[in-house]
């Protein structure tokens, strides 16, 4: 059994409902890969790459899986697919329904056509550091040589010192674990990026 650390996001409403609703319900879905063992909080992301779209809601799941990589990938691929995810289609950065990433699995190392691990972007982007953070500080990225931690405290001081670049996003249906999401009553958003989260 090895831990994979999937991180999720979207931005676009899909059949499950709103971008928080359809994240709930994928990970309902990932059950079907493995066990969910920890789920990080949602959290309330800018856009990169293209800024002309509506905020992502993302987060990052700890899923224990005996699944091979290449099998792991094809079923987050599957699952992306079921909530109207059409990687052909879409524009690079551009809005989705539904991204699941492979971020880590155990302490392997790939590079292969179509699947690499760790992510190769793992190091640059808040919006996975922050939540993948939240569930595994200590967890060596086997590609850098450093923790999560170390790696979102070297990329901090260029998030520009805002605090609305990742925000936590209280919402109903993510804590409960609602499979269904077309109302999720209570949602909020709250400014995350603190010294506390960072430092950890």
């Amino acid at each position: 059994m090895r831990i994979a650390y999937i991180g999720m996001g979207g931005n676009l409403a899909s059949c499950a409902g709103t971008a928080e609703a359809t994240l709930a319900a994928a990970a309902v879905r990932l059950e079907g890969l493995g066990r969910v063992v920890r789920r990080s909080s949602l959290y309330s992301t800018e856009p990169v790459g293209l800024a002309a779209q509506p905020r992502f809601v993302n987060a990052v799941v700890a899923l224990e899986t005996e699944l091979e990589p290449r099998e792991l990938l094809e079923g987050l691929l599957a699952i992306e697919q079921e909530f109207g995810r059409d990687r052909s289609a879409g524009v690079v950065n551009g809005p989705r329904t539904l991204d699941l990433d492979l971020l880590l699995l155990g302490d392997l190392r790939i590079c292969e056509d179509g699947l690499e691990i760790p992510h190769p972007r793992l190091n640059q982007r808040a919006f996975v550091l922050v939540p993948l953070n939240e569930v595994a500080p200590g967890n060596l990225d086997a590609g850098s040589g450093k923790t999560v931690s170390q790696l979102l405290n070297t990329l901090h001081p260029n998030l520009g010192g805002t605090t609305d670049a990742v925000v936590r996003l209280e919402s109903d249906c993510w804590r409960t674990g609602a499979d269904r999401g077309d109302i999720c009553p209570g949602d909020s958003l709250r400014p995350n990026v603190d010294d506390s989260d960072i430092d950890g």
